[in-house]
């Protein structure tokens, strides 16, 4: 088990996905509409997470599902940007940036946590959107749980003012610095060109501007050679290679990506990410169409689960082996 790398998440399942038009602005993964039929695109939206859910239980990830039936909050499947855990009991609330996302914020998954697993507090800080100050939870910041850095790239979702008050509450160090795509626009969320294993992470180190920063963050991430620094071209990064998340499953550690983003990887990439982490690609092209990945759909649950839960684990785990070994 690593500290980074959970073993249960939260998702959401749309039941009206659309791509949002308050976020094209400032995400330059975001496509334009392209004049696709609503309803088939929101369907679609369903069956990849249906599929994607399933695809991580399979895997021995716990899966707490939600079900979104409002038709309001077009990004209401990538929960990570309002919400996150932390080990020691502790819950964190982020300020949105686009007005149609505030609500997403829901008490039903709060209160879900606190009954499930262990949580001491709620820390909110929904309320510094009336001061214009934004902090998009995991996707404005990427955290290293184990040598406890915060990377938040520059933008308007990441307000450096909003990642001071995270990083003392939580006792992360803030890594900040400026990253821009080819065309020269802001990159809109650290997560799009930042994940971090527990033993390896990629990054799109090109996109970060200064030199030096690059050198620091490069050096950072490989935490005194103990993790593998694996780059990514600018075009990977396009792909989503970078939007990941290193699960903890039934028979090690998984990297969840998307089937674009495995397929982007060249072949020494993926050697070098199954030394320790097997990879799960699953299909969510249609989500993709809303400038985030597979990332974005995890919300990781770094808490302790209560007796209950951890029971439930170790019953079906032992149910998992004893068919494996069952002959035929």
């Amino acid at each position: 088990m690593s500290v980074q790398s959970p073993s249960a998440v939260i998702m959401v399942r749309p039941h009206h996905f659309a791509p949002n038009p308050q976020t094209l602005a400032d995400n330059g993964f975001q496509p334009s509409a392209d004049g696709r039929d609503a309803a088939a695109v929101a369907a679609s939206a369903f069956d990849e997470v249906t599929r994607a859910a399933a695809a991580l239980e399979a895997a021995g990830v716990t899966v707490h599902l939600f079900e979104d039936e409002a038709d309001h909050r077009p990004d209401s499947v990538f929960p990570n940007n309002w919400i996150s855990t932390h080990s020691g009991g502790h819950i964190a609330l982020y300020p949105m940036y686009t007005p149609n996302r505030r609500t997403e914020r829901r008490s039903d998954i709060v209160e879900l946590l606190k009954t499930t697993y262990r949580v001491q507090d709620v820390i909110d800080y929904s309320g510094l959107e009336y001061d214009d100050v934004f902090l998009e939870g995991t996707g404005a910041m990427v955290l290293d749980h184990e040598y406890r850095i915060a990377y938040a790239a520059r933008s308007n979702r990441a307000d450096p003012v909003a990642l001071e008050r995270f990083c003392t509450n939580f006792g992360y160090e803030p890594m900040v610095f400026d990253a821009v795509d080819g065309t020269g626009m802001a990159i809109y969320h650290t997560n799009v060109i930042l994940s971090i294993g527990a033993e390896f992470a990629l990054v799109g180190a090109d996109m970060v501007v200064s030199p030096a920063r690059r050198a620091e963050i490069l050096d950072r991430l490989a935490g005194r050679g103990r993790r593998d620094v694996i780059t990514l071209s600018n075009g990977q990064i396009d792909e989503f290679c970078g939007n990941t998340l290193e699960l903890q499953g039934a028979d090690g550690r998984v990297l969840a990506l998307s089937q674009r983003a495995f397929d982007a990887l060249t072949d020494d990439q993926r050697t070098r990410i199954e030394r320790t982490a097997r990879l799960l690609p699953l299909a969510v092209p249609t989500i993709e169409l809303a400038g985030g990945s597979v990332r974005c759909m995890l919300t990781g649950i770094h808490l302790d689960p209560r007796p209950g839960l951890l029971e439930a684990r170790e019953t079906a785990a032992g149910q998992a082996l004893v068919r494996a070994q069952a002959p035929g």
